[in-house]
């Protein structure tokens, strides 16, 4: 099987959440399903089959959850050799040459990967074109609408 990298953040995340489903989420399901069981006839009651639902949904995160967290590489970035190099864990700020704005992003893994705090996946075009450059490159960043060119003003290794 391979290996899923991600950050120390994103594997503390993905252990909360599967606490949160097992000792939370499952305990409220099965006692939601029992309430509706007693409302009697099942084929017509629609909160019997909601529950249902909600307990397949639930019982399926909760498998993969756990099935990637017997699979993750977590990746200390205040660990690795701080040259300059954009590598996965790494926070970039960069310079848009196009309309000169500035932004940041942090390369993590696909599961903690959420553009409005920042953090994009390691797979993401942004991310595959800044991996191995250093401060001070220019990337060129093939998305939908067209290049775009960005200069590398920071690495940060936190």
């Amino acid at each position: 099987m391979e290996a899923i990298p991600i950050t120390i953040n994103g594997a503390k995340s993905l252990e909360f959440e599967l606490l949160r489903l097992k000792d939370e989420e499952r305990p409220r399901i099965v006692s939601d399903i029992a309430t509706a069981r007693e409302h009697g006839d099942l084929k017509e009651n629609a909160e019997y089959h909601a529950a249902k639902e909600e307990q397949g949904f639930v019982e399926g995160r909760i498998q993969e959850i756990e099935s990637k967290l017997s699979r993750l590489q977590i990746i200390d970035v205040r660990q690795l050799n701080q040259d300059g190099r954009c590598v996965f864990g790494t926070t970039v700020n960069l310079l848009n040459l196009s309309d000169d704005t500035e932004t940041s992003y942090q390369i993590v893994g696909e599961d903690e990967a959420d553009i409005e705090q920042g953090k994009i996946s390691c797979h993401s075009p942004i991310a595959r074109a800044l991996m191995g450059n250093e401060e001070g490159d220019e990337v060129t960043v093939k998305a939908p609408k067209g290049d775009i060119l960005y200069e590398i003003l920071e690495v940060q290794y936190i």
